[in-house]
């Protein structure tokens, strides 16, 4: 039952189901159906649009449309985060449990590191050392520009996956043309609603886990994770979150008649299917909120669909954005 798994009351359950099989449909008409007042439904309808379950149609804004279920995804992710958090503090003590039986000293799983310069210096020697992957998920706020990535252990072929914390790509956040480069370095991008903490992984060998306040705290630290039962879990959790989040920075592929839309709209759609806002686009990519209004008005009259969501569903369908090289190989 969804109100069970996801929070939703039945009444916002029960109105959820008559949405899809009534849209468009007006809260009047709703209300027949369910056998509820008219007032309740449109408080329901409130609190279903809120959530990003249901929205108004684009030709009447009366009527309401059910967002596809695929919607409900984010709340189930919150969901299953909260599980992966209990299940890496479960291993930890665990970890340390067995450290413990077995006469060793917690220093051999786990080391902390003081202060945010420290954290940093740690994460660039890690960069510098890394053969094969590095792991990261980023949250708001960032270490540094320069931990995101690093071109030369690119060069050499180390493989880069990152997950980026929407908030990072606020309106005041870093420019998305960083993540672009990054991309075009050969970095897999994806961006998360939201991310359970702050972790880069090399190798698979050890993990850093940074436990930082505002960016000019310098009473921030991290933990740092080597092999063990610990760094198994945090590996597991960011393969996780990789397998559930979406792609950020794409390239146009063919569209239709062998033409193609144009990068701006492929980086539009990358940033609109991550959940930002158009007023969070035209900062990030530098353009008028009139110009991400009118492209990505276009792009629907090309699907030939009458809303956004119908958009993103079209888009994934179709497939417009290039897919990540060496597709998505998780390990």
């Amino acid at each position: 039952m969804l109100s069970d798994v996801l929070g939703l009351t039945p009444e916002q359950s029960d109105t959820y189901r008559a949405l899809i099989s009534l849209a468009p449909a007006t809260a009047a008409e709703l209300a027949e159906s369910l056998g509820f007042g008219v007032g309740q439904v449109v408080r329901t309808l409130g609190t279903l649009e809120s959530r990003g379950l249901a929205g108004h149609s684009h030709g009447d804004t009366t009527r309401f449309v059910a967002c596809p279920p695929a919607t409900l995804r984010a709340l189930l992710i919150q969901r299953q985060n909260e599980l992966k958090l209990a299940e890496v503090e479960l291993d930890s003590l665990a970890e340390f449990y067995r450290a413990g039986a077995l006469g060793r000293g917690v220093a051999d799983v786990v080391d902390v590191i003081h202060g945010t310069e420290a954290v940093r210096e740690h994460i660039g020697h890690m960069q510098l050392g890394a053969r094969e992957e590095v792991l990261n998920l980023v949250k708001a706020p960032v270490i540094s520009a320069g931990s995101l990535t690093d071109g030369a252990a690119i060069a050499r072929g180390v493989r880069y996956r990152v997950i980026l914390e929407r908030a990072i790509l606020g309106e005041r956040a870093a420019p998305f043309d960083n993540f672009v480069e990054a991309r075009a370095a050969g970095e897999e991008v994806r961006i998360a609603e939201a991310l359970p903490l702050k972790l880069f992984v090399v190798d698979r060998e050890f993990a850093m886990v940074p436990l930082l306040g505002p960016a000019k705290d310098a009473r921030g630290g991290a933990l740092l994770v080597y092999e063990s039962s610990l760094l198994d879990a945090l590996i597991a959790l960011f393969e996780s979150e990789w397998g559930k989040v979406t792609q950020a920075v794409g390239s146009a592929t063919a569209v239709q008649n062998g033409s193609a839309i144009e990068d701006l709209d492929a980086q539009i759609l990358s940033l609109l299917l991550g959940g930002l806002t158009d007023s969070a686009i035209a900062a990030q990519l530098r353009i008028s909120l009139r110009t991400v209004a009118r492209r990505v008005r276009n792009l629907m009259d090309i699907a030939k669909v009458q809303t956004r969501m119908q958009l993103g569903f079209q888009v994934s369908r179709l497939g417009w954005l290039e897919a990540e090289r060496d597709g998505s190989r998780t390990e």
